[in-house]
């Protein structure tokens, strides 16, 4: 099996963002908090080694926020995409793994609770949480999930 078969996906929940029902505006430009900040910076740090040829967020403004400071240090831009939008479910990031190699995507605590949940009846072995700012790590084999190991948020 050649290595172009394999992929190493992050899967990101944003980092905090603050009360969503004290947020007065469009939610999708709510934006990360000072301690959601934090994380973004940490999650970069504790990310540095993956070998990240792509960074793809949900458009809305925490979640690019979340993934901005990482795809700097690896030389890279953030692309939004609506397949990791709130509400996307799990069927675009299923497909997202079979295009993007190895990556960083950041999504919303539903899409990510989706993915879990259809990982979990494929039966792959999952013991962790969904926390902000936490990262699933997804190996894959010609897009398929084959083990996932959880990663608490650094900060």
């Amino acid at each position: 099996m050649s290595s172009e078969d394999r992929g190493r996906v992050l899967l990101v929940r944003h980092a905090e963002a603050g009360d969503r029902e004290r947020w007065t505006g469009d939610d999708r430009v709510r934006p990360l908090t000072r301690r959601g900040w934090h994380q973004a910076e940490a999650l970069s740090e504790q990310l540095r080694d993956a070998p990240l040829t792509r960074v793809l967020s949900s458009p809305y403004v925490r979640c690019v926020q979340t993934v901005e400071p990482l795809a700097a240090a690896h030389g890279l831009t953030v692309e939004p995409t609506a397949d990791l939008a709130e509400g996307a479910g799990h069927r675009p990031v299923m497909r997202l793994l079979g295009e993007v190699g190895d990556a960083a995507l950041c999504t919303h605590g539903d899409v990510l609770q989706d993915v879990l949940e259809w990982l979990d009846r494929r039966g792959v072995v999952l013991d962790g949480g969904m926390a902000k700012g936490s990262t699933w790590v997804l190996d894959t084999v010609h897009g398929e999930v084959v083990s996932a190991r959880y990663l608490p948020p650094p900060a």
